[in-house]
C-alpha cells in the first residue's frame, strides 16, 4: 500500500463509531474510535481463533502501519466491535474482512475485561474450523503461518500481540477443563 492509501485507511479506521462501555461492560455511548483510543476508554472486541481440521492455529502478522502492535503476530482475528453490533456480528465481519473466511459456524466461548497501557476492551472469544483458502486483507495482515497451540510456537525475535495471547491462554484452558 503507498502511503496516501494507509492514511486514508487509518482516517477510516479512526472515524468509525465504536461502542463506549464502562468495566461491567455496559453502554455509555457511541463515540468515533480514534477518540476512544485518544481517551483510553473501553471498547468492545472480538477475538476469533481460527482453527483447521489438524487442530492448527492461523496466526497473521500484523501490517506495520497498525496502530496498535504494528508488525506484531496476531493468534486472533478480530477487532473493536462496531456501533449497533453484536459480539457475534463484530466477529463474523472482522473474519470476513481480515481472513476473508465468511459463512462459517462460530462457536462462543468466553467474555473477559483486559487492560493494559495501549488498551482497555471487553473481549468476547470465538473459535472456528476452516480448512478452505483465506484472503487476506492488506491493510491490515501481511502474512499467515498455522501452528499448534499447545507447542512452544513462538520464534525468537518476533513480537507478539498480548491481548490475543491473553485471550489465546483463556480459551485454551476453558478447552482443557471441558
Amino acid at each position: 500500500m503507498d502511503k496516501t492509501a494507509i492514511e486514508a485507511y487509518l482516517a477510516a479506521s479512526a472515524a468509525e463509531q465504536v461502542i463506549h462501555v464502562d468495566e461491567q461492560d455496559q453502554p455509555l455511548g457511541i463515540v468515533p474510535r480514534g477518540q476512544a483510543q485518544v481517551d483510553g476508554l473501553i471498547t468492545r472486541c472480538t477475538f476469533i481463533f481460527v482453527f483447521n481440521s489438524r487442530g492448527e492455529l492461523c496466526l497473521h502478522q500484523r501490517t506495520d502501519h497498525k496502530r496498535l502492535y504494528p508488525g506484531f503476530w496476531d493468534a486472533a482475528a478480530g477487532g473493536v466491535v462496531a456501533a449497533g453490533e453484536s459480539y457475534q456480528q463484530g466477529a463474523e465481519r472482522e473474519l470476513a474482512e481480515e481472513l476473508g473466511v465468511a459463512g462459517v459456524t462460530l462457536t462462543e466461548h468466553l467474555r473477559f475485561y483486559f487492560e493494559s497501557e495501549e488498551s482497555r476492551l471487553w473481549a468476547a472469544v470465538f473459535s472456528c474450523c476452516w480448512d478452505g483458502p483465506l484472503q487476506l486483507q492488506p491493510e491490515e495482515v501481511q502474512a499467515v503461518r498455522w501452528v499448534d497451540p499447545r507447542s512452544d510456537w513462538q520464534r525468537p525475535g518476533e513480537q507478539y500481540a498480548p491481548d490475543s495471547q491473553d485471550a489465546l491462554q483463556r480459551l485454551l484452558q476453558q478447552l482443557d477443563v471441558e
